[in-house]
């Protein structure tokens, strides 16, 4: 029996639910952390991200008007997913990361429980972000948190998977659509798991995974001007000038603190606007 040749994936964009390649028709090669080559891999253009959030933005509407409880039950079955899959992202975090394989696993272990935690946090932002004002008259007031709507995100460097899941998750549990540039050198975990959105009941286009080059793309995402948020995790380099590139737009800005770990809801309450809501006291 003759020996067979493997098929090698090429990892392209998630963009609208589907996987293009790149308009531009380029690729670039992704390296493991020793150095081997790992695979190949769409570079997103300018045209493909203003696609994204274009997607993003339709996303969005339907993604909001889901109730809580049902978006709950969506990020949950990303998570399902995901732990059916473990084997694989570990591999990939492995070889993206040069870690050993036991730290690999207890990296993934914890990206996909993040996903738990914010899967739970859809159904009670509401109760913890908001809450009911004290008025003269017989009125009721509440403060309601809504999505800011389409999120950007530069998704850390070197935390290919945990970093990515942080990132994009917080802005998808409270109702946001997000466009996301995954690790320009360690962009393979992020694309895995993103691909498994496509059927995890999520709308088309609520998380849009582009990869390329970071420099190239991300002073575009912070200028485009239907995009209401930014997330520069990943852009340490470019973050002084993306904040003052997203201020011509009046983005929200969310940038990393040091005390940002755990259990922070920092991220929640960056990408989230307070409606107000008066009701008259029924006799």
């Amino acid at each position: 029996m003759s020996e067979r040749l493997d098929v090698k994936k090429t990892y392209k964009l998630v963009v609208n639910g589907a996987f293009p390649r790149s308009e531009s028709g380029r690729s670039y090669e992704v390296m493991t952390a020793d150095g081997k080559f790992l695979a190949n891999v769409a570079q997103a253009s300018r045209k493909d991200l203003r696609e994204a959030v274009v997607a993003a933005r339709s996303a969005q509407v339907k993604w909001w008007n889901a109730t809580a409880y049902n978006r709950g039950q969506v990020m949950y079955r990303w998570a399902e997913m995901a732990e059916g899959r473990r084997a694989e992202l570990v591999e990939h975090v492995q070889l993206a990361e040069g870690v050993k394989k036991s730290e690999a696993q207890r990296s993934v272990a914890r990206a996909i429980d993040r996903i738990v935690w914010y899967a739970g946090w859809t159904d009670k932002a509401t109760q913890v972000l908001g809450g009911a004002n004290p008025v003269a008259g017989p009125f009721f007031n509440f403060s309601l948190p809504i999505p800011s709507g389409v999120i950007g995100v530069i998704a850390p460097q070197e935390s290919s998977l945990e970093g990515f899941v942080e990132a994009v998750a917080a802005p998808i549990c409270v109702g946001n659509a997000v466009v996301a540039l995954a690790s320009e050198r360690r962009p393979t975990p992020a694309v895995v798991l993103a691909e498994m959105t496509a059927t995890a009941d999520f709308p088309g286009g609520v998380l849009n995974v582009l990869t390329g080059c970071t420099s190239e793309l991300a002073p575009h995402l912070a200028t485009h001007e239907d995009v209401d948020g930014l997330d520069v995790s990943g852009g340490a380099e470019l973050g002084d000038e993306l904040a003052l590139l997203a201020a011509g737009s009046i983005k929200r800005v969310y940038r990393p603190r040091v005390n940002d770990v755990g259990n922070s809801l920092r991220r929640l309450r960056t990408f989230v606007e307070t409606s107000t809501v008066w009701h008259t006291i029924g006799q």
